[in-house]
């Protein structure tokens, strides 16, 4: 197999296993918080592994692995399933966003010293976990009032609750991306499996 196609392969196989992790966090290691609305949100670090994705694989890779980790969760849950399309849509921008900044902008897979993707994994998480904290309650109002029909003041009331769990994990997210990349950057380097994204 020639190189090109073994490291397709293998973003691809990490790109599973992301999306598997954004599933494990959503599904077992959240804390689901009720809206007065009647409606769920929930306190997780799910977001993280898309952002983590993108900034080892490159934001196509990382989009996709949290749109279809975070889809599936939301379709395995009653809670959460009405959400599932508005979830893949966000997940797949957040990663985009991530990857961009991360690998279009800074460049972060040349040679950088550690302060120097220290603060680019930083900017590129913050940015697109960032845009997720207006963004999700902005498209969650527009898609719980116009799609499914739920009436004007109880759409607002839940989308004031997401807006501030959406922050908590944005903050918490942005924490475990910059400390996990930092982390695995120099062990991936060493055993020769860090890609240098273009």
């Amino acid at each position: 197999m020639r190189k090109q196609e073994h490291e397709k392969l293998y973003k691809v196989v990490l790109t599973g296993l992301m999306a598997a992790l954004c599933y494990v966090c959503f599904t077992f290691l959240k804390i689901p918080i009720p809206t007065i609305g009647g409606d769920f949100v929930a306190l997780h670090v799910g977001n993280a592994f898309c952002v983590l994705a993108a900034l080892l694989l490159g934001g196509g890779y990382g989009g996709l692995a949290g749109a279809l980790g975070m889809t599936v969760a939301d379709l395995m849950d009653p809670v959460y399933i009405t959400s599932a399309p508005k979830t893949f849509i966000l997940k797949l921008c957040i990663g985009l966003i991530a990857g961009f900044i991360a690998h279009k902008v800074a460049h972060i897979t040349e040679s950088h010293d550690g302060k120097y993707c220290f603060k680019w994994s930083l900017i590129a998480a913050a940015v697109s976990l960032g845009f997720n904290v207006i963004a999700d309650p902005v498209v969650g109002y527009l898609y719980k009032n116009l799609i499914l029909g739920i009436p004007e003041p109880a759409a607002k009331i839940m989308t004031t609750w997401a807006a501030g769990v959406t922050f908590i994990n944005a903050v918490a997210g942005t924490v475990v991306v910059v400390a996990v990349y930092a982390a695995l950057r120099p062990v991936l380097q060493k055993t020769g499996i860090f890609f240098h994204i273009k």
